[in-house]
């Protein structure tokens, strides 16, 4: 898609930001019914914002904010062969413009700002029946790696 600017987020787009949250909860809730009725939030918006180990990311079209991505730097487990690496979230594309390559411009800067942050090594999570975002995941080069299990007892 021409003309979509992918910037690093500011304190200016917080409003959006916080909107953009939630609708990505809106848009999980069917994958995850343990999450709560609102109000709910995932992120410290505000606080994300202004640490040096986090970029947040959103992309632009025509004035209007349409898609947004973070990264941040995490300590891995000591038994890994990467001391660090960034993790991924807050992947959100606004509806009525997906599947027009914004999260992969997304995923192309957060992945340059890991690289300038020193770090080679890219995880993130995503639901197991969210297929649209595994392939535009796969796409982008990840690969499923691990699968998180849960039992909630009656």
């Amino acid at each position: 898609m021409r003309d979509v600017i992918v910037r690093e987020a500011c304190l200016d787009d917080l409003q959006d930001l916080l909107r953009f949250e939630q609708e990505l909860i809106q848009a999980e809730r069917p994958f995850d019914p343990t999450i709560r009725q609102p109000p709910v939030n995932y992120y410290d918006l505000k606080a994300f914002l202004q640490d040096k180990n986090i970029g947040i990311y959103i992309a632009e079209y025509q004035g209007s904010l349409v898609g947004c991505g973070y990264g941040r730097a995490r300590a891995a487990r000591p038994y890994l062969d990467h001391e660090d690496y960034a993790y991924l979230g807050f992947m959100y594309t606004v509806p009525e413009y997906r599947g027009k390559g914004i999260n992969q411009m997304v995923l192309k800067s957060l992945q340059s700002w890991a690289k300038k942050m020193g770090l080679n090594e890219l995880r993130l999570t995503v639901y197991d029946e969210n297929i649209a975002a595994i392939k535009a995941y796969e796409k982008a080069g990840f690969q499923k790696h691990i699968i998180e299990m849960r039992l909630r007892e009656k």
